[in-house]
């Protein structure tokens, strides 16, 4: 009788939706949307490809003259070739002594400098041993980049291995100033998260391929804005190659020595002071002078280079920019100015010592 009533009392519990039905089986798994399933596809892929950099200073102790290794600081690279060859930015590596990689297996292994662009913040780094289980990335284009189209960024903030942030292309073409005094342009501005420690780690499209290399960040925090830049990989493909093939980039040059550009602005000149011109050089032979003396023995200003062709020269800045994308051989015409008097001087690009 008790249990009659009991099972009466549940029925009108249930009815009265005091119990919440029972539920249907779960799916094993959610059904991916299409994007997700490409992000995931190009993480797999570059699985092999992306490494954790760290960088030791070697430093002196001044009263007991022994000397200690001291983190100078860490970033991400992502591997070039079957060579060994590490790509990260120059100002991971920056004043280090000692490079350690750390692989995907969480192996480390030592790396030596092969050589840096800092005017690029691009570094390269080659590791020894076995490389089987490394994998280079696959390199884009950044020409074609539209504004608006997904990214994926893959590296290591804060020490966090492999994380991975998508977003999108926020702008191109921005200019900003680089790790070695001039500014780098062409840059591909990106809100996919960017922390301390993505820098040198690989931006991608949704194909997998390389598109640029992320770098720095805007934020008054220090920590992602979602306004972060990334060196395009065309510049990447430039500088490279000839990184590891000579160690340095080989730029074209003017032939000359110039002034750094603070004594030019305190002299309020616009313009890029020459400083020396080798006797044996053609610059000389074309007319271009340095620095003279008085015969009091005070300095004075003889050339200040004021365009290249047709682009303004206010810095060495904008000459470094004019003669970015010439090759050694070509033929420019300079623009002196001397006792306020302006000529023409047709120069041929020289390699720059």
């Amino acid at each position: 009788m008790r249990i009659g009533k009991f099972c009466f009392a549940l029925a009108v519990f249930v009815a009265a939706g005091g119990l919440a039905p029972a539920p249907s089986p779960l799916r094993a798994q959610a059904t991916l949307t299409e994007d997700e399933r490409n992000t995931i596809e190009v993480v797999k892929q570059l699985r092999n490809s992306v490494v954790f950099v760290t960088n030791i200073q070697r430093v002196r102790d001044f009263f007991f003259s022994s000397e200690e290794e001291v983190p100078r600081g860490s970033g991400s690279g992502f591997v070039w070739d079957d060579q060994g060859h590490i790509v990260t930015n120059f100002h991971v590596i920056e004043d280090g002594d000692i490079f350690n990689v750390t692989l995907p297996n969480q192996q480390e292994r030592r790396a030596r400098l092969v050589g840096k662009e800092p005017n690029k913040d691009i570094a390269v780094l080659r590791i020894e041993g076995d490389r089987s289980a490394l994998f280079a990335v696959r390199t884009g284009s950044s020409r074609d980049l539209q504004v608006g189209q997904k990214v994926i960024a893959i590296g290591n903030p804060f020490g966090f291995d492999h994380t991975v942030t998508s977003g999108i292309v926020s702008a191109l073409g921005r200019s900003m100033p680089g790790a070695g005094g001039v500014t780098i342009r062409d840059m591909i501005q990106t809100d996919a998260s960017i922390n301390p420690g993505n820098s040198g780690g690989p931006l991608l499209d949704s194909s997998g391929a390389l598109i640029g290399m992320n770098t720095m960040i805007i934020s008054p925090s220090g920590a992602s804005s979602g306004i972060g830049f990334a060196v395009p990989v065309d510049t990447i493909k430039k500088i490279v190659p000839e990184i590891i093939r000579f160690g340095k980039v080989i730029r074209p040059w003017i032939g000359v020595i110039l002034l750094d550009d603070r004594f030019a602005r305190r002299a309020g000149i616009e313009g890029v002071i020459i400083r020396e011109v080798p006797e044996n050089s053609e610059a000389y032979r074309a007319g271009l002078r340095g620095l003279g003396r008085d015969r009091q023995g005070q300095l004075f200003i003889r050339d200040i280079i004021t365009a290249v062709d047709a682009a303004p020269v206010r810095s060495y800045d904008d000459l470094y920019t004019a003669l970015d994308n010439r090759k050694i051989g070509d033929t420019v015409a300079l623009t002196a100015v001397r006792d306020n008097k302006e000529r023409k001087v047709r120069l041929t690009l020289v390699r720059a010592g």
